[in-house]
């Protein structure tokens, strides 16, 4: 089976958030920290403060879509 992940991260140099989606958590942790992420290059070093996984890639997205509204960032800063 095969899961795809929204995400949160934690930007340790100005505290905001950054979310987003994919089907390889670990990969794209490793990429938002390495630099190849231009979204978040000048954002490092960044950590995973939250993530769901979901069975499809149209519910990660949408779920991502979900979060990045006021609501959304209300209920991570209730979870983080």
């Amino acid at each position: 089976m095969k899961y795809y992940f929204t995400y949160v991260l934690l930007s340790e140099i100005d505290g905001k958030y950054y979310i987003g989606w994919t089907d390889n958590l670990k990969k794209r942790l490793i990429a938002h920290n390495s630099g190849q992420v231009l979204s978040t290059r000048n954002r490092r070093p960044l950590k995973l403060v939250y993530y769901e996984a979901c069975l499809s890639k149209k519910k990660a997205i949408m779920r991502e879509k979900q979060l990045k509204t006021g609501f959304g960032r209300k209920y991570i800063k209730g979870r983080v």
